[in-house]
């Protein structure tokens, strides 16, 4: 306890450490949670701790250098990684794990200011990196080379690979909402969604996979989900949740992509997000409560382009009365599989939001079934 104290008050939660989980401490835990995307409980399981440990470091406290079979993970590597991708280097991404391509990326920067290239980042590698500041601001070089890749694997769904994660499930509904005699859940809503997408997007050739089933035994930590997706070379993943406020009045759907408060964030992230939330708000009118940028380790670990969908609130009567009907969540369907085929035209050759007609696409792929 005395630990966890220390590290919330360490992040400005608490005011002071001790050795009692009081109410203070339940609150800063809270909204530690929060600022992660973790489900909000108050209580400090393995997840919370992970995030919590990893959030302790600050770069220069200790040398970093790529460890095997347990890289070292902490805001400290993801504050580095975030200094590389400014100054030029590939780190791959911001995720704050200490692997091979940063070593890399830090051993590259080494050579070129004359220091040995260990791969490691200690008190002179660090000491060149404050005297030489940013080449580069903003992530300009990892924006290029991610709509490089993108542009390169040229613009057909077909053979393409879909990660779709519906939120909770397990022991973890989600919201949750009675309504009458009837009880509405943010798991089983969001998976109903999912494997509509799921027949959607197979229609167009896509290669689908979704994080869970209707009823797992246990609801997958973040970590698990992103690893699958990284496992299976993904092209897109797509998170689906439903979101709740003790506010009924609170309405509208929300896109999310990898970023950090110093501007650092995945552009190809950013421009999946854009587009599902265009869509969706033109296919449905759903209020348009825009695309946010947060570090939530869903976003951060994933190695390809990665959003969250918040698909409505289903604690507001007129979202809910809307996401509980069949036909509108095909309209949000709809919206998905435009985004995601839009993700892959040339920005030169995009469409108009609303332009692309989903079912043509399963003509498009048809009728090459039937002529091969």
């Amino acid at each position: 306890m005395t630990e966890i104290r220390a590290v919330l008050t360490g992040l400005d939660l608490l005011a002071a450490p001790g050795d009692e989980f009081d109410a203070a401490t339940e609150r800063a835990v809270r909204a530690f949670q929060q600022s992660r995307g973790l489900s909000a409980d108050g209580r400090v399981g393995a997840e919370t701790w992970r995030a919590l440990d990893a959030a302790r470091w600050r770069l220069g406290a200790r040398t970093l250098y790529h460890a095997v079979p347990d890289p070292l993970i902490g805001e400290d590597v993801r504050s580095l990684q975030e200094r590389l991708l400014e100054m030029g280097y590939d780190v791959g991404g911001a995720d704050a794990v200490y692997g091979v391509r940063t070593s890399r990326a830090v051993a590259q920067f080494q050579r070129e200011v004359g220091l040995k290239p260990d791969g490691s980042c200690g008190p002179y590698t660090m000491g060149a990196l404050r005297r030489l500041g940013r080449k580069v601001v903003g992530g300009r070089p990892q924006w290029l080379r991610e709509s490089d890749a993108i542009r390169q694997s040229g613009p057909t769904l077909v053979g393409r690979t879909v990660v779709i994660d519906p939120g909770h499930g397990g022991t973890d509904p989600g919201v949750v909402v009675p309504d009458g005699t009837l009880r509405w859940t943010e798991a089983d809503l969001v998976h109903d969604l999912a494997s509509r997408l799921e027949g959607r997007l197979a229609a167009a050739g896509v290669r689908v996979q979704l994080t869970r089933g209707p009823a797992p035994r246990t609801c997958l930590p973040d970590i698990d989900r992103a690893e699958l997706a990284n496992s299976l070379g993904a092209d897109v993943f797509i998170s689906l949740h439903t979101d709740g406020h003790a506010n009924p009045a609170a309405d509208g759907v929300a896109t999310y992509h990898y970023g950090t408060d110093n501007g650092v964030t995945s552009a190809t992230g950013e421009r999946l997000a854009g587009l599902v939330q265009r869509e969706i708000v033109a296919r449905t009118g759903l209020r348009d409560c825009r695309t946010h940028a947060k570090a939530w380790d869903l976003l951060r670990l994933t190695r390809m382009p990665a959003v969250r969908v918040e698909v409505g609130y289903l604690t507001s009567p007129q979202d809910r009365a809307r996401l509980v009907d069949p036909r509108f969540r095909d309209r949000i369907v709809e919206a998905l599989v435009a985004a995601v085929q839009r993700m892959f035209f040339p920005v030169e050759r995009d469409v108009p939001t609303g332009s692309i007609d989903v079912s043509a696409l399963r003509a498009v792929v048809a009728a090459g079934a039937a002529r091969d």
